[in-house]
């Protein structure tokens, strides 16, 4: 061999080898992340840490009710065997409202769809997305798929035939389905939903329908095997595998004469709607689909899933269910607004097939708002494709079961879609503000450009440009902020005083005495309960539950007890009744030798049709303004009671109640102090590129300021900000707690807002009253953050008031 050539051959030996190691390594490797298709450039270091926090906020997985994958019982498996990383989210577009399905590449080059093919690309990005962040990918159609009848028999005039249905690699996977027959010739209209819904399939029968139950549900589950069986080849979630077995069945019922291909629709209630939803985006064989009270997962996209929402956010429902969410999902707890994706695009998917979704509008796990916002943004694709008869929704009251009421009512909507009936859907909603709807019934219209700019650092500066440096100079000051925040919210109506019950004697039974689907927290031996109870309410008809430290007899130990007033996060379906544990934040107040207050704001929980038709009953006023009038009513009530000292009289809010809390602290000096947890980021500085809903989550989103939106693009201009906010609170007590990885604010921004306030509590020479506590977290009330509220409640207005042990 010739000796110059061989040097070379070494390096090429040398090359390859190395060449087929890191092949072999190649599973270890952080994998890359795509963003509307285009490759990203990661950095892996960042990629790295950001997954250490991600994994220290995730609660353990709960691995008896399934595990990851058939090749990871836990995250931290399915981590270790895959080496991947989130997403490097700096560079992701934040979407902080729901994704839209007719704009390509939202975020990038935000592309209107306005023609078919357009919409093709779209519908094929929307499913390659899905499967990657949510459902897991799936085999495609068997091409051995055989049917065995298991057993054939009449019941009356309908026929049962159980069969089992055998396919796969090596025909290893099966699926057993049963079908309920009607008598006749046909073809029938099928209902197809899982195992234990029979009961559902029985009703559809009587109604003229084939009858189809499969086992992919919970009571019996042939499609949990196929997680061994593709092993290696197909990631799908548990939810995704059960969708795949209906699309099994869906083979065999081709195969038959009797049925009208036509008309297949789909259906399940809770975990199982989940999974209808995944099933009919995917495949278009199913014509009409409900997913009956689905909730995360199903019909509440992820975004109004978050922790100041107060139903199973990522964070919980992932890991309390390993098995029927892809594990990259979990990458996005408290940054939802970076996920490319969300439900609503499952139903824009299923467009312009038939779709009822379906809820309770007090049922825990649910979020009758944010259903109704991915209601809104899937009509846009029905609209498009001229299919707007096709979509409906159903918000039934009561919680999460259903009733054979509910049942005919989904057969009804399953007759429309397949023209068997004319009868509608009533398509009835419980939010129905807009923006646009507000500004044509009010006939508000506000000129941005003709307000000032405003400086970010000019609180100490009076109307004439003069510096203020004493307390008179910023009293006079603070009375024009005070106007300005009166103008902010709305013109509010006269009404009149309610001192409330005046005594513990004139407490009543609560919501029970007109009928309510929630549980309040209840009293104990050491913590009574006085439920203030119109005719001896508070406001203007108005419950409220006022929680206290109790002797042996049940009265309160103390004849001067601080309170606290309570406000609840955005929180539509429960108002208080939080999933995250409001009964443990009640009793530590009160072992604390505090009461506590709370209640439903407008628009939430037993309130909920209080705020449906609001603007058109006071076009000019606003929801923050009744909110802040409520709060008011409720120290009314809080210092005429004889056992309530009014002099000590809190308010603790979290998300939208800190929101209400501090305006109502601003406005009301009878408010002793503030604890205000997640509550908010600086207007003018919260802009469009940032990120964030805005002040559109003010006036667009939620419709509590309408007047904000008119500012839209002109932030700079709004004539107030919440540094002037925090300093007509001084010189009282306020804790602010701020995480900081909250997707909803600019915690920088808070940081200034902040320090910029502090000046007003140095003028009044109480800078300790003031506090700012920024944990390393996302936007919730954890642990820590409710430690540390304790702790300023105890160190602020508790101290001496707990009894002798």
């Amino acid at each position: 061999m010739n000796k110059q050539i061989l040097p070379a051959l070494k390096l090429f030996i040398l090359a390859a080898s190395l060449l087929l190691f890191f092949e072999s390594c190649r599973d270890k490797e952080p994998k890359s992340h795509s963003f509307n298709g285009a490759p990203a450039v990661l950095d892996s270091i960042k990629q790295k840490a950001a997954l250490e926090k991600i994994v220290s906020l995730l609660p353990p997985d709960r691995t008896a009710n399934g595990h990851v994958s058939f090749l990871d019982e836990t995250f931290a498996d399915w981590l270790g065997r895959t080496g991947e990383l989130p997403p490097d989210f700096d560079i992701m577009p934040s979407i902080p409202f729901l994704p839209d399905p007719l704009i390509i590449d939202e975020g990038g080059r935000n592309i209107l769809v306005k023609t078919m093919a357009q919409w093709k690309e779209k519908r094929g990005w929307m499913k390659k997305q899905l499967e990657y962040y949510i459902t897991g990918t799936y085999p495609p159609e068997p091409d051995n798929l055989q049917a065995r009848v298991l057993s054939e028999k009449k019941n009356g005039e309908t026929t049962i035939r159980l069969v089992e249905l055998i396919f796969g690699p090596e025909n290893r996977a099966n699926l057993t389905i049963e079908l309920m027959i009607p008598p006749g010739k046909g073809p029938f209209p099928v209902f197809l939903t899982q195992w234990n819904h029979r009961e559902w399939a029985q009703i559809a029968v009587r109604r003229g329908y084939i009858g189809c139950v499969y086992a992919g549900a919970d009571a019996r589950d042939d499609t949990e095997k196929y997680s061994e069986i593709w092993a290696g080849q197909y990631d799908f979630t548990r939810l995704m595998r059960r969708a795949f077995g209906a699309y099994r069945a869906i083979d065999y019922l081709y195969t038959l004469p009797e049925v009208d291909k036509g008309k297949i629709g789909i259906t399940g209630h809770s975990r199982n709607g989940k999974l209808s939803l995944m099933a009919a985006a995917f495949d278009e064989r199913i014509t009409a689909c409900i997913p009956s009270s689905g909730g995360t997962g199903a019909e509440v996209p992820w975004r109004f899933c978050s922790q100041n929402y107060d139903i199973e956010d990522i964070a919980l429902l992932a890991c309390a269910q390993p098995a029927w969410l892809h594990p990259r999902l979990r990458f996005f707890i408290g940054r939802e607004n970076k996920l490319p994706v969300d439900q609503n695009l499952f139903m824009a998917l299923i467009a312009p097939r038939g779709l009822m979704l379906s809820t309770a509008i007090n049922e825990g796990a649910s979020n009758p708002w944010g259903i109704e916002q991915a209601y809104h943004a899937a009509k846009k694709v029905y609209d498009f494709l001229g299919a707007a008869n096709n979509l409906a929704i159903r918000s039934r009251y009561g919680l999460h079961s259903v009733s054979a009421r509910d049942m005919e009512d989904y057969i009804d909507f399953f007759d429309y879609i397949f023209k068997r009936s004319n009868h509608k859907p009533e398509n009835k909603l419980f939010f129905k503000y807009s923006f646009d709807d507000w500004c044509k019934l009010s006939g508000e219209k506000i000129n941005a450009g003709k307000y000032p700019l405003k400086k970010p650092d000019d609180l100490l500066t009076s109307a004439g440009n003069r510096p203020i440096n004493d307390i008179s100079s910023w009293e006079n000051k603070k009375s024009d902020i005070l106007n300005t925040l009166q103008w902010a919210l709305g013109d509010e109506p006269p009404g009149v005083y309610n001192p409330g019950p005046l005594s513990l004697e004139k407490g009543g039974r609560g919501e029970t005495t007109f009928g309510t689907f929630l549980e309040r927290p209840r009293p104990t031996a050491s913590m009574g309960l006085m439920a203030i109870t119109p005719y001896n309410g508070f406001g203007d008809q108005l419950f409220g539950y006022l929680y206290y430290p109790a002797d042996e007899k049940g009265k309160p130990y103390n004849p001067d007890l601080p309170v606290i007033i309570y406000l609840h996060e955005y929180d539509y379906s429960k108002g208080f009744n939080s999933y995250h544990q409001i009964e443990q934040i009640i009793r530590t107040v009160v072992e604390k030798g505090c009461a506590i207050f709370t209640y439903d704001m407008i628009g939430f929980g037993n309130r909920i049709e209080e705020g449906t038709r609001f603007y058109d009953r006071y076009p000019h006023w606003s929801k923050m303004g009744k909110m802040t009038t409520d709060v008011r009513s409720a120290v009314d009530a809080l210092a005429n009671l004889d056992f309530i000292d009014e002099t000590k009289i809190f308010i603790v809010g979290y998300s939208l109640g800190a929101n209400v809390g501090l305006y109502s602290a601003a406005m009301d000096d009878r408010i002793a102090g503030i604890a205000a947890i997640a509550g908010f980021t600086p207007m003018r500085t919260n802009t469009s590129d940032k990120g964030t809903e805005g002040i559109k989550a003010f006036s667009h989103l939620h419709g509590l300021i309408p007047r904000l939106g008119f500012f839209a693009g002109n932030e700079n201009r709004i004539p107030y900000d919440y540094h002037e906010i925090l300093g007509c609170i001084a010189p009282r007590p306020l804790l602010v707690i701020a995480p900081s990885m909250d997707k909803d604010a600019i915690i920088e921004d808070v940081v200034c807002c902040y320090n910029e306030a502090s000046k007003i509590y140095n003028l009044y020479g109480v800078s300790d009253k003031m506090e700012l506590f920024i944990p390393d977290d996302y936007n919730r009330f954890s642990g820590e953050m409710r430690e540390r509220t304790y702790s300023w409640l105890e160190k602020t207005l508790i101290s001496g008031t707990k009894p002798a042990e």
